[in-house]
């Protein structure tokens, strides 16, 4: 809202590229905008549409047309310039209102969870769609999503926010693997949190002794003191079962449930512990009733001191 003009900050400023665009009026600004409604003109056709900005900006109707033709083949719509709205599928729909966002070719597009009323098949189509688009012409993007996938397949950089605060700004990768607090664990890959404290540090691990079962689990190497009170974090897809007592902990499978190519299954550790969930392969899923041992690489185990809540 900040950015698109629709409110101003209470302080800092907004710039995009070398211009302060802090107290301009949103159509001052020059930026396109793509929503979750498509909001397309019905009586008018797909070229119409898309030639809208264009025309209210006074471009001659020959340029018009061509950047219109250009951008719907970008898109790949060449052939519906004549049709209306509602002759389109969603998808269809949606890549008419991403044209009309860049057919003036904006230094910034903001996009509102364009893609949340779409079936998950589509959705993933245009998501590669998008980004592909925006890789072609080079373009800024801000993409609000609630779909943490979502954000971690298209993004170069994401801002996890809280509160109206910045938890992390970080590459995709790091944001996954290297959280720097126990919510950007939790919201990017639903962690298991175990609680635990400091036991030592060798020269390429720190060793933390499980409070539920008392087991060592080793995690990367961390400056936090022997003996600080922690929660260890792991992503379910990270944990692997194993044989009964050849892990950093022990359980009984509680529930496995097939999902395609993976079994997502809980695992009641021995002692006062929550569910640890797990995501393996479908080939190698564990059944329901098994004993099984919890493993996995300290690479992919974060520590976060307990006095640093969520």
């Amino acid at each position: 809202m900040m950015i698109a003009g629709f409110c101003e900050p209470d302080s800092g400023t907004i710039t995009v590229g070398d211009r302060d665009v802090t107290r301009l009026a949103p159509q001052k600004r020059n930026l396109g905008f793509v929503f979750q409604q498509y909001l397309l003109f019905p009586h008018m056709t797909v070229s119409e549409n898309v030639a809208f900005p264009l025309t209210l900006r006074g471009v001659p109707k020959d340029e018009i047309r061509r950047r219109v033709g250009e951008t719907l083949e970008i898109a790949g719509l060449s052939g519906f310039g004549n049709r209306k709205p509602r002759e389109l599928s969603g998808g269809q729909q949606q890549r008419v209102a991403l044209c009309r966002a860049l057919v003036y070719r904006p230094p910034v597009i903001l996009m509102d969870e364009p893609l949340g009323a779409l079936d998950k098949k589509l959705r993933d189509q245009l998501q590669v769609e998008i980004k592909s688009i925006q890789q072609e012409l080079g373009l800024t993007v801000i993409y609000v999503t609630h779909d943490q996938e979502e954000a971690l397949v298209m993004s170069d950089r994401i801002a996890v926010m809280r509160n109206g605060l910045i938890e992390q700004f970080d590459t995709p990768r790091e944001l996954f693997e290297r959280p720097r607090t126990p919510f950007v664990a939790d919201f990017l890959g639903a962690a298991n949190f175990l609680p635990g404290r400091i036991e030592q540090h060798t020269d390429e691990h720190t060793l933390v002794r499980l409070d539920s079962s008392g087991g060592l689990i080793k995690a990367r190497r961390h400056d936090l003191v022997s003996g600080t009170e922690v929660k260890v974090a792991v992503q379910p897809g990270r944990l692997r079962a194993c044989a009964a007592d050849d892990g950093f902990c022990t359980g009984t499978v509680e529930t496995a449930t097939y999902v395609g190519t993976l079994v997502r299954a809980g695992v009641r550790i021995d002692g006062d512990a929550p569910l640890l969930r797990l995501e393996v392969p479908a080939g190698r899923g564990p059944v329901t009733g098994e004993r099984v041992g919890i493993t996995v690489d300290a690479d992919d185990v974060s520590l976060f001191p307990t006095e640093q809540g969520g």
